[in-house]
């Protein structure tokens, strides 16, 4: 579904990403985990079209991604949520599900949005003021429903479960678990918490400084010596 070819970012004299080939598959789940700093949420910026690298290359399914605009890769199936929930001032939680269905998708389709709001446990607040009237864990839920408004195949989720206690991380997840399912979406999750992401992710991808140092099963990703160094910050026996 995506790959990503020898892509490399860089900021001034700052490499972002170095080389960094990876591909994701229909219906799969990703998780994405690294330092802060290693260059997660620029990998999303990459796919997203918010960021151009220097060099590599970029595909959906099939189709080459780099000059094509970020409205555009939207419509193509690509939906992603960001760290910091910005709900749209004044407006209903609805409200804020049909504005990124109308410029993400390019149409209003109102039995997606109630199937959006039910799925997230939204429906009660649907009328409510989305800055003012949700909890946190309603916050990041509608920032995920903006990305599902889009209509995506691949769903991009960087750190929705950030600031969530134990018990509310579970139950997002459960929740995230289900909308994958709903929709038939491939996921790529950043998140920081390890047990977290063994349990949401079948596969793991490992960032640091830009580069990518480890794929695979959470068992041996998390076993990984390098990624114990690198990661986890723990000393290798």
């Amino acid at each position: 579904m995506l790959t990503l070819d020898r892509v490399q970012v860089s900021f001034g004299g700052v490499t972002a990403l170095r080389n960094v080939t990876l591909g994701v598959g229909e219906g799969e789940t990703l998780g994405l985990v690294g330092p802060n700093g290693a260059g997660k949420t620029t990998l999303f910026n990459v796919i997203s079209g918010v960021v151009h690298p220097v060099s590599g290359s970029l595909s959906f399914r099939g189709k080459p991604l780099l000059r094509e605009p970020e409205w555009k890769r939207a419509r193509l199936g690509i939906g992603r949520s960001f760290q910091i929930p910005r709900p749209l001032h004044h407006c209903t939680v609805r409200e804020n599900l049909i504005v990124a269905q109308r410029f993400g998708a390019g149409k209003v389709d109102p039995r997606r949005i109630d199937e959006i709001l039910d799925l997230l446990k939204l429906a009660h607040k649907a009328d409510r003021d989305a800055v003012t009237e949700l909890a946190l864990t309603e916050h990041k839920a509608l920032e995920v429903g903006k990305a599902l408004a889009t209509d995506p195949a691949l769903l991009l989720l960087d750190e929705v479960l950030a600031g969530l206690e134990t018990a509310g991380k579970r139950a997002f997840m459960q929740t995230l678990g289900a909308v994958r399912d709903r929709f038939n979406l491939a996921m790529i999750v950043i998140e920081h918490d390890i047990p977290t992401i063994s349990t949401l992710c079948p596969r793991v991808a490992v960032l640091n400084f830009g580069e990518l140092i480890a794929d695979g099963t959470p068992e041996a990703v998390f076993r990984d010596a390098e990624v114990i160094r690198s990661y986890t910050g723990e000393a290798v026996a």
